[in-house]
């Protein structure tokens, strides 16, 4: 048998994937923001949709640097393996629902997103719950230097997404997305000290 890769060369190995996961979920948003540029008044606009749009843009980015944490993992499991590259794939996963093949049986952007909202807001819950694991695998270090605010919002984001689930409301829609996005830029300035 070949000898067992170390674990930096395991990292790099998962890195490559998680790029080309990711890299299809940027895809897929930006090829779906190009088309609403190119034909503007074929779909009705939906504001909480772009909002969600521009979220699931930051956040799959955000991921991609996040993940460097993951350096600092010295035993490499298959499973380990399986348990990121799943979180990858739940980028892609929602980015997919922000911009369908064919939206013909759908009046516009708020018929077709208010339909699909349990599939959406419960894969965004799901990261959250993901997330926190995939924190807790970088060391328990890593959790205690994001500070009990980040337990809360990850809860908040379970609560908020169940809610989000339950309710048809524009308002809320609005109000989720546009301040969930504000406070996501807030989180990831503050965690990386961006603006020094």
């Amino acid at each position: 048998m070949p000898p067992e890769p170390d674990s930096h060369e395991i990292y790099l190995h998962l890195r490559v994937l998680i790029g080309v996961v990711l890299g299809l979920s940027l895809t897929r948003i930006l090829s779906g923001l190009s088309r609403l540029v190119q034909h503007p008044g074929r779909v009705p606009l939906y504001a909480p949709h772009l909002l969600w749009v521009l979220v699931i843009l930051v956040s799959a980015i955000h991921f991609w640097w996040w993940e460097f944490g993951l350096a600092t993992i010295r035993v490499w499991r298959f499973e380990l393996f399986v348990f990121i590259l799943f979180y990858a794939f739940l980028w892609f996963l929602l980015a997919s629902l922000l911009f369908p093949d064919d939206l013909a049986e759908y009046a516009g952007y708020e018929d077709y997103f208010l339909s699909r909202r349990r599939w959406f807001f419960g894969l965004f819950a799901l990261t959250f719950v993901v997330d926190y694991f995939d924190t807790i695998l970088k060391g328990p270090a890593r959790l205690a230097q994001l500070g009990p605010e980040y337990e809360v919002r990850l809860a908040a984001g379970v609560l908020l997404c169940l809610a989000a689930m339950a309710t048809r409301n524009r308002a809320f829609h609005l109000a989720f997305a546009g301040l969930f996005l504000l406070y996501d830029l807030s989180w990831i300035e503050r965690a990386y000290d961006l603006l020094g």
